[in-house]
């Protein structure tokens, strides 16, 4: 069994989450203490406000557990911020090239999807899948689940490589 188990330096939490990402294949777990505000972000789920790309990354690639909260006396000197300890078990799922679009797509987290995705792609393209998937051309960012999210990038990236169209002729 291989695992990561550490107190992230706060300054620095989200470089070290990238790298444990990328471990997601060889490691059995891993058991990570941060400061509770990134913890809560790499929980959220579809419509908290928090939610941003890291928890849809995260998510995907790991099955997530609080196993508990760290008060800032639990430290000398404590520090100003409560911590978070978070137990990462890999699901064996992969990102399929999902990643760079979750990405793109929080930009700019409280403005719209189409409008964060337009620098990616053509931006009626976007509302039309959109539309297709049964979605609002309003929806932000953190209201997709990653069902959601994963078939929108499926769908654009495919689109896009034949340069098609939506059914809507967008």
């Amino acid at each position: 069994p291989r695992g990561i188990f550490s107190n992230m330096p706060y300054n620095i939490t989200g470089p070290l989450l990238d790298k444990v990402c990328e471990q997601w294949g060889v490691i059995d777990r891993a058991v990570l203490m941060m400061q509770r505000e990134v913890g809560e972000k790499i929980l959220a789920k579809a419509g908290d406000r928090n939610r941003g790309a890291l928890s849809v990354v995260i998510q995907r690639l790991f099955t997530v557990t609080r196993v508990c909260l760290v008060p800032p006396g639990a430290f000398w000197p404590p520090p100003k911020v409560d911590s978070v300890v978070l137990d990462l078990r890999p699901r064996g799922l992969t990102g399929d090239g999902v990643f760079d679009v979750v990405r793109l797509g929080f930009r700019s987290p409280r403005k719209t999807l189409v409008n964060n995705l337009s620098s990616g792609f053509e931006k009626g393209l976007v509302g039309g899948v959109l539309l297709e998937m049964g979605l609002s051309e309003t929806v932000r960012p953190h209201e997709l689940t990653e069902e959601a999210w994963f078939e929108l990038a499926g769908r654009l990236t495919q689109l896009k490589m034949e340069g098609g169209r939506s059914r809507f002729g967008i």
